[in-house]
């Protein structure tokens, strides 16, 4: 039995920022337990093809945080990674047009841009109608009923979920924000209006895939990660007997302990987990009523399917609505990955079963991939993770915080939860 001070569950980017910045600090009383054989979580690269593939999708490294650049950097030095400017497209029917539409109507046919027109002035955001509470009524109001029925509510359908009024709004600030006047000033000046997209200017690695950069931020701290080791159950109770570790808002145990599938235990004085909550077979000392919400925190598995052809295309990305096409996204790896060819699928797991069986190129299936925004999950995630914090166990990254974040949110959140424990 091995006792730290901070055991961090998960070797992603969560758990391998927080683990750095402890090192950073002269913390060496730390270790990382991550179930796989590597590091990198979602953001894992593996040699298909003789070039890189992003097992987890598509993820980039954002310039909107500075702070998070230069710390990435220290590991994968800038002049390693290139910059480009986001070219992100939708496949509609009837054309092939640049993402947001909203913001790109005018590249459409002049007919199709004034029924587009027509329906977004239409949109109860602009006739007055109070915000609704539901994804669907919500993005009818945003944004017209010809935005929704020809690709919003479609392509979220075939990415999150096939019953998409579970889903709240609360998640929707990553949607950009485009006005009835910026999209007439657009179709008018033929040019994009109104807030861009998440990743509009975006680093990749010049020679890698997305993992080399927590490949090696793994190695700087590579005696403290034990792979293969996936946790299983946590117990914050004293001795392990069933009692809270809290009594009258008074910590009396402060060491937990974190059993594994191969029966080992770790006990730490803080816990921060970067794992789906829901993969916990047991929390020893958490209230029933608690527990057994988290198995009501939803997610959706995605499968990566490389194809290794090139696409005729300059778009770095292209969303794909059609009901009937299994895959919701195309990464196109030739445009990003120097010295690449071909292109990747994303393809949620209930979808794949579309695809025809002779089509038996390289996949991988991400159990976890997106957590679901549903209507109850914030007062859910609230509730566990106040419990977690008084019993120092802290949520963390997308999966400790059950929320939809970039791989650049997830790395701050880890360096500024450091910061305040260390």
């Amino acid at each position: 039995m091995e006792k730290v001070k901070y055991l961090i569950l998960g070797a992603g980017p969560a758990g391998l920022t927080f683990a750095n910045m402890l090192k950073r600090k002269g913390e060496d009383s730390f270790l990382v337990l991550e179930k796989e054989k590597e590091a990198g979580g979602l953001c894992r690269s593996v040699m298909v093809d003789g070039s890189p593939l992003d097992i987890g999708g598509g993820h980039f490294l954002d310039v909107r945080r500075p702070k998070v650049c230069e710390f990435l950097f220290d590991f994968l030095p800038e002049e390693e990674w290139e910059l480009f400017r986001r070219d992100s497209r939708i496949c509609l029917e009837s054309a092939v047009v640049g993402h947001p539409l909203e913001a790109n109507i005018w590249q459409f046919p002049l007919e199709e841009q004034v029924e587009y027109l027509s329906s977004i002035a239409k949109a109860g955001c602009n006739s007055g109608e109070p915000v609704p509470a539901r994804f669907v009524e919500w993005i009818i109001w945003k944004l017209g009923q010809k935005i929704a029925d020809d690709y919003m509510l479609p392509y979220n359908q075939k990415m999150f979920a096939d019953e998409l009024d579970t889903l709240g709004i609360y998640w929707l600030d990553k949607l950009p924000d485009v006005s009835f006047e910026d999209t007439l000033r657009s179709c008018l000046a033929r040019k994009p209006f109104g807030s861009q997209p998440g990743h509009a200017s975006f680093y990749y690695p010049k020679k890698y895939g997305y993992g080399e950069v927590w490949k090696r931020m793994a190695e700087a701290v590579a005696p403290k990660i034990v792979y293969g080791c996936e946790a299983e159950e946590i117990d914050c109770t004293p001795s392990g007997h069933g009692t809270p570790a809290k009594s009258n808002g008074v910590e009396v145990c402060p060491a937990k302990a974190v059993k594994t599938k191969s029966g080992q235990i770790f006990m730490a004085d803080k816990i921060i987990t970067t794992i789906p909550w829901a993969s916990f077979s047991r929390i020893a000392g958490m209230p029933k009523e608690l527990f057994s919400p988290i198995k009501d925190l939803k997610s959706s598995a995605v499968e990566i399917r490389y194809v290794p052809e090139n696409l005729d295309t300059q778009a770095h990305w292209l969303y794909v609505p059609d009901l009937k096409t299994p895959y919701h996204r195309i990464l196109v790896r030739h445009n990003f990955c120097r010295e690449s060819r071909g292109h990747w699928l994303e393809t949620r797991a209930e979808r794949t079963a579309m695809f025809s069986p002779e089509d038996e190129n390289y996949r991988y299936l991400n159990a976890y991939a997106y957590p679901l925004n549903t209507m109850g999950k914030p007062k859910i995630v609230e509730k566990l993770l106040d419990f977690g914090r008084e019993n120092q166990i802290y949520g963390l990254g997308r999966w400790g915080e059950h929320s939809h974040y970039n791989s650049d949110v997830v790395v701050e959140r880890a360096m500024e939860l450091a910061e305040k424990m260390a």
